[in-house]
């Protein structure tokens, strides 16, 4: 084996024991050809995530475990996992099992493809065929359209927790709680290019949801007028030069 992976498929996982063992096993097999890695965070799960996942480690060498020493969310949690990540390209999903890993490779060859332009630095998926409550589909539907309204990110679905980007364009971009959803938007400010690809969508596995159409629009509001902000205070430099 190569002792650097070319890409760290990355997860935050909070109280999903039940859905970790089948998700890990297809993310292994999608990547079967390309050296990588899994990085997970528990994110100071209640269950036995943590447990479940230490004892993944002897059939998955690959397979590698942090843990947060207390609950701090999503977005942090992926931070967490992309900075202690080794390969240059990382591959975000969600550890509900709603995501399909299978998808990873596709997303993963529109990135590297020889003719790709030089700025492009994200490709993410787009659920063709959500398998949500109407309710659910009707917010995200709604919550996508005042966003790509206000901030002209050009993305349909920043809610896909299936992304692939590269790692050093990540960590250039400015945190806050719930970047997760802003990606595409923060890309742009930074000058990079992000391109979209249908992806699958299952039935959640185990374990119940942890977000609600409620919460989600509480802190919306707030993260739409902060990142609005932040685009307004971009400036380009046009890339640069060493003398």
């Amino acid at each position: 084996m190569r002792s650097e992976p070319d890409i760290a498929v990355v997860l935050p996982a909070y109280n999903e024991s039940g859905n970790l063992g089948p998700l890990i096993t297809e993310i292994d097999a999608a990547l079967s050809d390309v050296p990588h890695e899994i990085v997970v965070t528990d994110d100071g799960s209640t269950d036995d995530t943590r447990d479940r996942l230490i004892a993944l480690k002897s059939d998955f060498p690959q397979l590698r475990v942090l843990a947060h020493r207390k609950n701090a969310g999503q977005s942090r949690a992926l931070r967490t996992a992309i900075i202690a990540a080794r390969a240059p390209i990382i591959a975000t999903l969600d550890s509900d099992g709603q995501n399909v890993p299978a998808d990873i490779p596709a997303l993963y060859r529109q990135l590297m493809r020889d003719d790709a332009p030089d700025t492009l630095a994200m490709v993410g998926g787009r659920r063709a065929k959500r398998k949500d409550t109407a309710a659910k589909r009707l917010g995200s539907r709604i919550g996508n359209g005042v966003r790509k309204r206000l901030l002209h990110d050009e993305a349909d679905d920043t809610g896909c927790g299936l992304k692939v980007f590269r790692r050093q364009a990540f960590l250039e971009l400015p945190y806050f709680d719930h970047i997760h959803r802003y990606l595409p938007a923060l890309m742009l400010r930074e000058g990079y290019r992000c391109e979209y690809v249908d992806v699958g969508h299952r039935e959640r596995g185990e374990g119940e949801s942890k977000y609600t159409n409620f919460g989600r629009l509480k802190v919306s509001i707030a993260d739409l007028r902060g990142v609005r902000w932040l685009i307004s205070r971009s400036r380009q430099s046009g890339g640069y030069d060493e003398l």
